[in-house]
């Protein structure tokens, strides 16, 4: 990861008794796993159950797309966000999500005081407004909104740079093996400002999710959190980087 630190020192909270397993990770992801209840009645939608926050959160998945399931890095987010409020403090920032699938990782943030725009592919919105709507109202000091966006196309249309001026951007397990890798990277450098940060879970799977990392930290500081071996997950934070007068094409889209 890159060589400069942060002056601000995150970390996943451990229990005073923490013991190391094969993967060094086993109480704490035991921890951040133990968030998730999954009923055992059989009903017409699938439906999951979720702690954070000090609330109970129910979320409904659609089963057909890929975007609309939980994953364990989102999981990994939230807990992250809810357990470094002190050095992470959301309230009354402005916060966007991108990929946001089922809306869990939005829900959280609302519920920790944040602004959220809550984004994900058109197709998606729908299942994503009922899940925020459903577990943040009356419950949150901002109302959360849902809005779309294809990663790559008509960013200064729809997040117009000059007021979409956002604290906090957040995604899990956006980098996999898919076509839209370029996209998803000038989607990062449209929507971080100077200082924006960036959280972001991400799971290593294949290559060209190395790829995305390697050319990400051309443009953003990119510092490693915490990692998790057993999930193959690991924690990021980035800040943009100060570019300086050189010849490098550092987005590939075009190069």
């Amino acid at each position: 990861m890159d060589s400069k630190s942060s002056q601000e020192k995150y970390e996943l909270p451990r229990k005073s008794d923490h013991k190391k397993g094969q993967n060094g990770d086993e109480d704490i992801v035991a921890e951040i796993m133990g968030r998730y209840f999954c009923p055992s009645l059989i009903t017409t939608y699938t439906w999951e159950e979720f702690n954070f926050a000090g609330h109970r959160i129910k979320i409904t998945e659609a089963t057909d797309s890929y975007g609309a399931v939980v994953w364990p890095s989102a999981l990994v987010l939230c807990y992250f966000l809810e357990t470094n409020v002190k050095l992470c403090n959301l309230v009354d920032k402005n916060v966007v999500e991108i990929g946001a699938g089922t809306g869990l990782v939005s829900i959280v943030a609302s519920l920790l005081g944040a602004h959220v725009v809550s984004t994900d592919l058109p197709e998606v919105l729908g299942n994503l407004q009922y899940n925020l709507l459903r577990n943040t109202k009356l419950k949150c000091k901002h109302e959360p909104k849902v809005k779309a966006l294809v990663w790559g196309v008509d960013l200064e249309k729809n997040f117009p740079r000059s007021s979409s001026q956002f604290d906090y951007i957040l995604a899990a397990d956006v980098v996999y093996d898919h076509p839209y890798l370029k996209e998803l990277l000038l989607t990062f450098d449209h929507l971080c400002m100077d200082n924006t940060t960036i959280i972001w879970a991400m799971r290593f799977r294949l290559e060209s999710e190395n790829w995305f990392v390697d050319q990400f930290k051309k443009l953003f500081h990119l510092e490693m959190i915490s990692d998790f071996p057993s999930l193959n997950i690991t924690l990021f934070r980035a800040k943009r980087r100060h570019q300086n007068n050189s010849n490098e094409c550092i987005l590939p889209v075009g190069c």
